[in-house]
């Protein structure tokens, strides 16, 4: 499994899990839900830090500008936004291929 390849699953499970971090946040404030956060909280964090890592290692390989790296590390705090630079890392060729 190439570098890019691996960022995409990545960003897809760490988007996700910040969706079910908001969820269960807003449960949290309902009364409800402590537990979810408790668990979610570092799982999510562990998945975020290694999109970041993933992001850093891919960068050189993918070619990517400051500006273009940037977005990609905003994407990760963006809700959906693992979702689309998934699809965006589908659609693009690495360089030299």
């Amino acid at each position: 499994m190439d570098s890019r390849k691996a960022l995409g699953i990545v960003a897809i499970v760490e988007a996700t899990s910040f969706l079910a971090l908001l969820v269960a946040t807003y449960f949290k404030h309902q009364g409800d839900g402590e537990l979810g956060v408790q668990i979610l909280g570092p799982i999510h964090g562990l998945l975020f830090l290694a999109y970041v890592g993933l992001v850093l290692v891919v960068r050189p390989h993918a070619g990517w500008s400051v500006p273009t790296t940037l977005v990609v590390l905003v994407s990760a705090v963006v809700p959906f936004g693992g979702y689309v630079l998934e699809a965006w890392l589908r659609r693009t060729e690495p360089v030299g291929a």
